[in-house]
Parts: structure tokens; sequence; C-alpha cells
């Protein structure tokens, strides 16, 4: 069967043995009664601090591990890991699912996602029992983030096409949800070819049905046409500023309409997570005097040749001409006070109508500073957004 044949399947009308929680339920994200209440993630991109944690920065790993169990107690929604390859500039992880089923064992609570597998360096068929085998090691824990990538680097490393990453990607999204609805395949395209069908099918079986929340990484109309079409929950690029993100997510929302039948049970479907530099600090002079060498750091990371390009997609302002700490805050980083992240917070919920931020923050802040600002944004600026639901989106 080829790909696009997904788009008629017929899926049992069967039960939902798990449910994401009640959080995460087609009711709450909808509205339901109430409105839907903002949820908060953290990525860990794995990236080493290489003054701190030296060649070859294994300890980078038990850092990583230290703040997610700690993100975990703090009552962070969710845990996102990031695959990257062949770099110490950035992040060092060359198997989500691994470290995922690790962390599944050391938390309690928090869900355990990824973001993201880079889709077209990746055999469909493994992503689809990796899944399923993570999801049933976390107790239902699991999300699965996809994303086409974007440093030519990784691809080159392994000798794939990176000028054809979104053309694999495309055709595995359908082959991944075939692998997920019917456990059988007989599937023969320009990339994948794929046989398991008659007595065998795939194992294991996740607990969360149809399958585990599945959202995909956007920076393109393309892209972000495609998780909507698809019935994906999206994730949005740290760097795309507000006015950006609010017509990036009101195109996903367009598109969302067009949805087969057949794909609307994916529990993140409607589900929009932005990506946001963060670190609090008691006060806006402390939060920069801690954070701004860090954060301009890190910009020039993402203007260079490493990312190839990344900035130019996600953001034409920041890529065309990179800015300052000022203008940085007015509406990209969410860097300051409680009392100003949590205004900077509601600005771009009234603009883009998102349902979860991503907490992101490179690894030179130090091992205690990042985490007193994990725990600060926990006891400070979580609490704001747990006692009413959501704004709405502005029309």
């Amino acid at each position: 069967m080829r790909a696009a044949a997904i788009l008629v399947l017929v899926i049992p009308l069967v039960y939902r043995v798990f449910r994401w929680d009640d959080a995460g339920s087609e009711k709450n994200r909808a509205g339901g009664e109430g409105g839907e209440i903002m949820e908060f993630g953290v990525l860990f991109t794995s990236h080493p601090n290489i003054e701190a944690e030296p060649y070859p920065h294994r300890d980078v790993h038990a850092r990583v591990t230290r703040q997610t169990v700690r993100a975990d107690e703090l009552g962070y929604d969710y845990a996102w890991v990031a695959e990257h390859h062949f770099s110490n500039e950035y992040g060092i992880m060359p198997d989500v699912f691994v470290y995922a089923a690790y962390l599944a064992a050391l938390t309690k609570r928090i869900k355990i996602g990824t973001a993201v597998v880079t889709l077209p360096l990746a055999n469909p068929l493994r992503v689809v029992e990796n899944t399923a085998f993570v999801d049933i090691l976390s107790n239902g824990r699991f999300a699965l983030g996809l994303g086409s990538g974007y440093r030519k680097y990784e691809f080159d490393g392994f000798g794939a096409d990176f000028d054809r990453r979104r053309d694999v990607q495309e055709e595995a999204l359908p082959l991944l949800m075939e692998l997920f609805h019917n456990k059988r395949v007989d599937h023969h395209g320009d990339n994948f070819s794929f046989k398991v069908d008659g007595g065998y099918e795939i194992f294991p079986h996740a607990l969360q049905e149809p399958h585990p929340p599945i959202f995909l990484a956007g920076a393109t109309d393309r892209s972000i046409g495609v998780a909507a079409k698809m019935g994906f929950g999206l994730f949005l690029s740290s760097w795309t500023p507000f006015a950006e993100l609010a017509r990036q997510t009101a195109n996903y929302h367009k598109h969302l309409g067009e949805t087969p039948e057949a794909m609307r049970g994916n529990p993140a479907r409607g589900h929009v997570d932005i990506a946001r530099w963060v670190y609090v600090a008691e006060s806006d002079a402390k939060a920069r005097r801690e954070s701004e060498p860090v954060i301009m750091r890190s910009l020039a990371h993402f203007s260079s040749g490493h990312t190839s390009g990344y900035l130019g997609t996600v953001s034409q302002d920041v890529g065309a001409k990179p800015r300052d700490y000022d203008a940085l805050t007015r509406d990209i980083i969410l860097h300051g006070s409680p009392a100003t992240v949590v205004a900077k917070i509601e600005e771009l919920q009234a603009m883009a109508g998102n349902s979860s931020i991503m907490l992101h923050f490179p690894p030179w802040y130090g091992a205690e500073k990042a985490l007193a600002s994990l725990e600060l944004f926990a006891s400070e600026v979580m609490p704001k957004f747990r006692e009413r639901p959501r704004v709405q989106k502005r029309a």
C-alpha cells in the first residue's frame, strides 16, 4: 500500500485504554468547560558547557538528567529531549528513545517527549516500535515530536540528502500513521520499502490509544500546513517573534479542518507548543546581568553556518539583522523578573493562542543558575497560569 492511502484508512472504533491526561484531553484543549489550562515543559538539548564539562563531555548527561528529575519534582508538564549528532557546539543526543526510557524510570509524573526525532534520518518502522515501547515503559507518559532537521552536517554525517529532507519526511509521515493505526504495512516508495503483513504485525502496541500524542515541528508554511492537515500538534521555534508566531498559529488552525476523519484521533491535534528562551531572576536587572552574555552567545551560534540558514527560516527579521538584548526581550526571549515573564507570556498567549510554552536555555549559565531559574519559574510564574484558563486569542 502506498503511504498516501492513509487518507482513506478505516480505524477500528475501539476504546481508549489510556488517555493523554486530563490537561491534554480534547475537551480541555478545545476550551471545554472553563477554557484551557496553560502547560509548561522544558526542552533539554544535552548541549555541553565545554568549560565545565570538558571533552569528551560525558558529564552533560548527568547534568541534564538532574535537571529533568528536578523539573518533575517542580511540577512541569513535559520534559522534551532533542536528537543531535556530531558536534559539541550543540546537543549530544544520538538516541532520544533510549534516553526517554531512562528518564521515565527516574521520574514519576512528568511526560517525556522528543523534540524532535529527525525523521528523514530515521527508519519510520523503528520510530513506531520505539514510540510504543517507551510509552509502555513510561506508563503512558510518552509524546512523539518529529521534525525534518536543520543542521546539514548531521545529514552529511549519515550520508543523507539535506536538500530532500522535507520530501523524505512527507513520505515518512503518512507511513508512520498507517503503522500506528493498522500495525501492518506493504509500502514501496521513493525512500522507504516495508512489508509487514499476513501473520506479522508491529509490536509492541502503545498504551495510549490510538497512539501517543504526535507533534510536528514547523518553521515554514509548508510544514505547518502538513502538521494541520495530518492532525499533528505543532511545535514552533524559540527564535520566532510574537507577530510571526501569531501568523503561524493562525495558518495552522485555518488548515485543521482539512484533517481527514481517520487522523483526528491524535491527542495532540490542535495543540500548539511554542519554544522560548527563558531566564527568570528576582529582578529584570539581575536577569539581564546574568543572562545577556549567554543569550547573545547563543544567538551568534544560531546565526552561524552550523544551522544552515535556520534563523532566516524561522524569522526573516532576526535572520536578516540580529537583534541586541533589548530587542530580543521585546518579543522573542522571556527574560526578567517573574512579573515581567508573566506579562510577556500573557502577551504571547493573547496574540498566538498557544497551549504550551517549552522553556529553553543554553548551558553557559552554569548548572546552579539554570536550576534556580527553573525553580523560580515554577514557584512564581507557573501558578499564575494554573489559577485560570489561558486567555483567548485576539480576533
